[in-house]
């Protein structure tokens, strides 16, 4: 039935054309240039005129998985030998920026599809799986998901209770996952559980295992045409050949969230910069007093603190594109940028939902739906607290989490 509902098209055009107060674009290559406006156009396309309907019916598009592969959006860091586009980080982070402006949700199916299911089988997987999954994950055939977080370990996930026993031909797993985007609709899922010495490994479970089922989420008030779910696997018989060999122990997963992270920092540019566009115009347009609203004191007091914290945000996301480039980006240097672009954005959307007024709670501006987005996306891969964390242990050299 899903597929009969109708998709109402909205009849506002999307017109952005970017914010670059600092001519940040100067410091972009051609390709760069060439790569964000690709995106930019497909996002005007392919998510900007049904975004509002899908949130409004938490429906998740599953056309949109072939279309992002189709576009270059998943995996474009990964060489172009396993079906990626063999770019460079700050050609990623553009890409993200921009799907993200459409839709926090949709940036979501795609950093998981890049840089939690690809990122890890390429950096820990044999050749063998390389071969295997990644072109089909990059072309859209194939959607995967990430499962870390369980219902009784998020911030500490080596407290995880996941684990698989070696049974001889096979391993069998056991446990569940929670809160993993893309699970309702994944095919195949990179799963981190201890083996039976405790330690943590990565092995990729297919749909068509027997024991392994993906109930999806519902009533959620955030990412609402993201599917969310969960995973749930009760004696699965994972051949041995499905676990990643390249490395284990907890810090696999955090250099896939490192990636990850990187994409959600620039992401949230994206959503923020979507907002002010539509305060920048509203505020012009809306007269009150006899005059537009945009004249008064206050407003533009909002609208220059916008501007000038998304000019920073684009700074940090240049700088860390290059830091991530050359090899020189840690951690910490990730974990600054993601909290301080998604609180940015964050509060960017509750001014220009201010600005709006009353019409800014509805599905005609795109304010309250990002609103709504942004706080899973200051939760999720390392909440706002957790990240000022990661910061404190690097600058104090101890550890504030046990």
């Amino acid at each position: 039935m899903e597929q009969l509902t109708a998709v109402h098209k909205s009849s506002k055009q999307d017109t952005f054309e970017g914010v670059d107060f600092y001519q940040v674009d100067d410091l972009l290559t051609e390709e760069h240039l060439l790569i964000r406006s690709s995106i930019r156009d497909f996002v005007k396309k392919e998510i900007s005129p049904y975004i509002e309907d899908w949130a409004q019916r938490a429906h998740f598009p599953y056309e949109i998985v072939k279309k992002f592969g189709d576009v270059g959006a998943f995996g474009p860091q990964i060489p172009a030998e396993y079906g990626g586009g063999g770019l460079d980080y700050i050609a990623y982070g553009l890409i993200m920026q921009e799907i993200e402006r459409g839709d926090s949700g949709m940036r979501s199916t795609a950093s998981v599809q890049g840089s939690l299911v690809m990122y890890p089988i390429y950096k820990f997987g044999s050749e063998e799986q390389k071969h295997k999954y990644l072109p089909k994950l990059a072309s859209g055939e194939m959607l995967g998901c990430f499962g870390l977080t369980e219902p009784d370990f998020g911030s500490n996930p080596s407290g995880m209770v996941t684990n698989f026993k070696d049974m001889g031909d096979h391993y069998l797993l056991n446990g569940a996952k929670m809160w993993i985007s893309n699970s309702p609709k994944a095919d195949i899922a990179v799963v981190w559980a201890k083996n039976e010495a405790g330690r943590i490994h990565g092995l990729i479970v297919e749909r068509s295992m027997e024991g392994f089922s993906t109930p999806e989420t519902h009533g959620k008030w955030s990412l609402r045409a993201s599917a969310t779910g969960e995973l749930v696997f009760d004696n699965v018989k994972v051949p041995k050949e499905n676990l990643l060999p390249g490395k284990s122990g907890l810090g696999a997963p955090m250099m896939c969230l490192d990636s990850a992270r990187f994409g959600i920092a620039w992401g949230a540019v994206g959503a923020a910069m979507d907002c002010y566009e539509s305060a920048r115009k509203y505020a012009a347009e809306r007269i009150q007093f006899d005059k537009p609203i945009g004249s008064f004191q206050l407003i533009q007091k909002k609208l220059a603190e916008m501007l000038s914290e998304i000019t920073k945000a684009q700074l940090l996301n240049w700088k860390l594109g290059k830091m991530m480039n050359e090899g020189k980006a840690t951690t910490a240097h990730i974990s600054l940028a993601k909290r301080n672009n998604v609180a940015m954005a964050l509060d960017i959307a509750r001014e220009a939902r201010q600005i709006h007024g009353g019409m800014g709670i509805t599905g005609e501006y795109s304010m309250m739906r990002h609103m709504m987005n942004l706080e899973s996306v200051i939760t999720y891969e390392g909440t706002h607290d957790i990240h000022l964390l990661i910061l404190g242990h690097e600058i104090t050299g101890i550890p504030a989490f046990k």
